[in-house]
């Protein structure tokens, strides 16, 4: 492996609590200009640590840049079906501009080479090793502090301890799955270029990294998210919804089980937050009840973004204009993609928008024809510097962990363990299906007394999720078996990974989850991408080296393997096809 001399810039840094510092020592005016400048406090206690880890979380959303490599965007220049308000579908193709050069680039699955700004490869990087900086820093001083109380440690301690491997292990989680190839097993990830595992504070300018494989990483994440979990307890949060919580430990552990396929571990992990009784349940699950009054994207954002919410395990706040990337410009959810997210017959919903979708804020769009929809889910909130100006911050608020999404991991596991629990499976379908449509009395009145929706049954569940022409059905999923030849979904289960499938791609839709889930099953898509009114053929297989987004080209210049070491940039696999074409396809 190669090794890489970088550091990023603001490691040492980010002990920056304050900007104001006393002096015991006076200084003449003539020795003045011989002092270095320091104002930065020095992190002694454990006040002071704990204070330092509510820094310790990236500011930068993942979201675009994989939903824009995933199949949950399309190119609006090229030629596809765009859906009209009836549920009909007319060819067409746009001449919009791209929000910016970036998108371009990982629409194509190249790497990024013009953008360090909010949402880009770099952004996430940098953010990422921030935060994991942060935590290596709090966690010198816990060891000092507990090394000067001979090894006890306090309640509080503990938690800070929890907090800080819970959120490096978090963090390099979401850098192995971005910039990596999915896990496959031990022995096949060996070959997979992993990120590289920071585990030191650093005190030198340049320093060595080696990138390791999958493998490694994986197990080293697993290692300290098992030291985080020992340790864990909410003792020292104000408000925990901001912090690595219990239950947001326990979804953490969940969701990194299932990509690392240990089922039994994320039944139990689910289990600890969701509890084993379906009474109680639907309390800890989102609540739909709200949304009638909501005449604004920034009122459905308060009801899904907010720490009141029972179903919100874990919230970070991050600076990003996904929201503006997606709505009237060239790349959004539109034609098959939004198909199959939210415009489509149901098994238990007989109109063309899925209810829950129309109901919570889920069709926002920017009022031309299908120039692509977002949802309120990752509606922005805007931060204003100067009002007068009309000058600011764009956030949004990422739901990282929620209690709807781990209920659909749970399912998966009881499905996919070595005894397939396909009852088990069934119950937490029904009843995640059951919570999205648990609006308020006069919506459920009007949907349940024109016959639009019924309770979905395990009957309706088999019976809509064999037919192939439904979106998100495959015929088999033997797809799994390119990337890993021991992932094997089994012919009798195939129905309800076509049900587990239509119902992740709508719960995560506009997060960037869904790229880890085509990336973890090796489902293949193509993007097409206009060209003068005709499309090329952007296709990802498999086991395709540009599954894994390219690494910032700052730390490539300065040494760091590629995670796409033998992609071209002249579009891969890429192939011309006529618009006539895209009817069949679209």
């Amino acid at each position: 492996m190669k090794s890489i001399k970088y550091i990023v810039s603001f490691v040492i840094g980010i002990l920056m609590l304050s900007l104001t510092a006393s002096c015991d020592f006076i200084v003449k005016p003539d020795e003045f200009l011989d002092q270095v400048p320091d104002e930065r406090v020095e992190v002694t206690n454990l006040d002071q640590v704990i204070m330092l880890l509510g820094s310790a979380y990236s500011a930068s959303n993942y979201g675009w840049i994989c939903e824009a490599s995933s199949d949950n965007i399309i190119d609006l220049n090229a030629p596809y079906l765009a859906t009209k308000s009836d549920g009909s579908e007319v060819l067409v193709h746009y001449n919009l501009n791209s929000y910016g050069r970036m998108d371009d680039e990982i629409y194509k699955f190249e790497p990024v080479r013009s953008s360090t700004d909010s949402d880009s490869p770099s952004s996430i990087w940098e953010n990422c090793y921030q935060a994991i900086a942060t935590v290596n820093h709090a966690l010198v001083v816990l060891d000092t502090l507990k090394a000067e109380a001979k090894g006890e440690m306090s309640e509080q301690m503990k938690a800070a301890y929890g907090e800080a491997y819970l959120s490096r292990a978090y963090h390099h989680f979401i850098l192995v799955n971005i910039f990596s190839q999915a896990y496959k097993n031990d022995e096949l990830s060996k070959n997979d270029i992993g990120i590289p595992y920071v585990t030191v504070a650093e005190d030198v300018v340049m320093k060595n990294y080696d990138r390791g494989n999958v493998t490694d990483t994986y197990k080293k994440i697993q290692e300290d998210l098992e030291l985080g979990l020992s340790m864990i307890s909410d003792v020292n949060y104000k408000m925990p919804k901001w912090h690595f919580n219990v239950n947001a430990a326990h979804a953490f552990a969940a969701r990194f089980y299932l990509y690392k396929r240990d089922y039994d571990k994320v039944i139990e992990h689910a289990d600890a937050v969701l509890g084993t009784e379906s009474a109680g349940l639907n309390e800890k699950l989102m609540d739909y009840t709200h949304f009638d009054e909501c005449t604004s994207s920034t009122d459905y954002a308060e009801i899904w973004q907010g720490p009141s919410q029972a179903n919100n395990l874990l919230l970070m706040a991050t600076y990003s204009i996904q929201w503006r990337r997606q709505i009237g410009c060239r790349y959004a959810c539109a034609g098959k993609a939004l198909r199959d997210i939210e415009f489509h017959l149901g098994p238990n919903w007989r109109w063309y928008l899925m209810p829950t979708a129309g109901v919570s804020g889920g069709t926002f769009w920017d009022g031309n024809s299908d120039h692509g929809y977002t949802s309120a889910r990752i509606a922005e909130r805007f931060e204003y510097t100067d009002k007068v100006a009309g000058i600011g911050y764009a956030h949004i608020i990422r739901r990282e962990f929620t209690a709807t999404e781990l209920l659909l991991e749970r399912a998966e596991a009881k499905l996919l363990k070595a005894n397939h629990d396909i009852e088990g499976f069934i119950d937490d379908i029904i009843a995640y299906d059951t919570n999205r449509f648990t609006f308020s009395e006069s919506n459920n009145l009007f949907y349940r007394s024109s016959n639009a929706l019924v309770d979905l049954t395990r009957s309706t569940i088999e019976t809509y999720y064999k037919r192939t022409t439904n979106s998100n059905v495959f015929a088999n999923w033997d797809f799994t078996q390119k990337m890993d030849p021991n992932f094997v979904i089994p012919e009798d289960l195939v129905v309800y990974m076509n049900c587990l499938n239509d119902m992740r791609r709508f719960e995560t839709a506009y997060t960037g989850l869904r790229f880890f889930d085509v990336k973890r099953f090796g489902i293949e898509y193509t993007h097409v991408y206009g060209v003068d009114g005709e499309g090329i053929d952007y296709f990802l297989g498999a086991t395709d080296p540009r599954r894994a987004i390219e690494a910032p080209q700052e730390v490539l210049a300065a040494g760091l393997e590629p995670s796409q070491p033998t992609t071209t940039t002249s579009g891969g696999s890429s192939s011309t096809a006529k618009s006539t074409d895209f009817q069949k396809q679209q």
